[in-house]
């Protein structure tokens, strides 16, 4: 649980688990996964698949100029971490929720689970481990139809944050972008 802006979230921390990034392929997409997170409320990316410095050192710029929102580190075996996730009789472990186009419709789903726990939302890439499916406590579809991971993690993250994800405030800004009906409105700090 944290407060944003002054208002108490309903939702503890979220991080944000990549699987499959490859190096040379995935960097646009995985950048995008990367920002929306950061943007969105999530405290923590995970990049699992090829390790990737220049993504790294993109975010971290964006962190450096609009203010620090997210960290970023490599899973060498990210199956391993989630089947440890599982394992665990913590009551408070993280909810490991899977984003694909076959399970549960989200509203629905996000509607009935518990917003006092941690969330490791697992984003798939070109090959998702079949065995993913059951490790995972929730497998939630943003539609059935083949779209956009970053539209499908940016929709569940509004969802499962009402909103609140856009409302933080980030630490040490050197810039700050003004909501502005025409123009932009940008200030160096």
């Amino acid at each position: 649980m944290g407060t944003i802006c002054g208002v108490e979230m309903t939702y503890s921390a979220i991080e944000v688990l990549r699987l499959g990034h490859r190096v040379g392929r995935d960097p646009r997409i995985t950048t995008h996964l990367a920002l929306v997170s950061r943007a969105m409320g999530a405290d923590q990316f995970t990049l699992a698949g090829d390790m990737d410095e220049k993504l790294f050192e993109n975010i971290a710029s964006v962190n450096e100029r609009f203010g620090h929102g997210i960290t970023c580190r490599h899973e060498q075996s990210p199956m391993k971490m989630l089947k440890q996730v599982a394992k665990s009789d913590d009551e408070l472990r993280p909810l490991i929720i899977h984003l694909t186009m076959y399970g549960e419709p989200f509203k629905p789903t996000i509607a009935k689970l518990p917003k006092n726990r941690p969330v490791l939302v697992v984003v798939g890439g070109a090959k998702v481990p079949a065995e993913l499916f059951s490790i995972s406590d929730y497998n939630i579809a943003v539609g059935n139809q083949p779209h956009s991971e970053v539209a499908a993690l940016a929709l569940f993250l509004d969802c499962w944050t009402e909103g609140a994800g856009f409302e933080r405030q980030y630490q040490n800004p050197q810039l700050v972008i003004s909501p502005s009906k025409s123009g932009k409105d940008v200030k160096e700090v």
